[in-house]
């Protein structure tokens, strides 16, 4: 059985971008993989931005309302924290103060990021295509904000 990969088609502006690929983690957050899976099935992810991107920290998505405060219509997950650190590439998941409110919301780190090392929960690593998520528009919110244009599962 092949692994399972999650394939972000982004837009980076200007009709340029390309595809983020990223090794799904169920082995460390089977519950959030689980629900990033059930969204993407959806079409939830596809169209929405990236509302907060922060150069050598990390670029923030899966809010389809575009402002950060918005989420799914399905429960918040519990905490999976594990042991994988958040380097380069890793893909977490975003939430409030509270542990347990992780909800669609996620980010992919641009630079080494350890201070969030068991307080977040990761869900993958990206295997190819950081380039893309390197070109994204900066900015809480950016002026024009990258966007994915499609989420598949392969």
């Amino acid at each position: 059985m092949s692994e399972e990969k999650l394939t972000f088609t982004l837009d980076t502006g200007d009709g340029e971008g390309g595809d983020v690929v990223i090794k799904l983690r169920p082995d460390v957050a089977p519950g959030h993989v689980a629900r990033i899976k059930e969204l993407v099935g959806e079409g939830f992810y596809d169209g929405v931005v990236f509302h907060r991107v922060i150069p050598n920290f990390m670029a923030q998505g899966g809010d389809p309302t575009g402002t950060g405060m918005g989420g799914s219509d399905k429960p918040d997950l519990k905490a999976e924290f594990n042991d994988v650190s958040h380097k380069r590439g890793v893909c977490s998941m975003a939430r409030t103060q509270v542990p347990d409110s992780a909800n669609s919301q996620f980010f992919i780190c641009n630079a080494d990021a350890t201070f969030l090392d068991r307080q977040y929960t990761v869900w993958g690593e990206v295997e190819s295509g950081m380039e893309y998520v390197d070109a994204l528009p900066v900015g809480e919110p950016p002026r024009e904000p990258g966007k994915i244009v499609k989420a598949a599962l392969s």
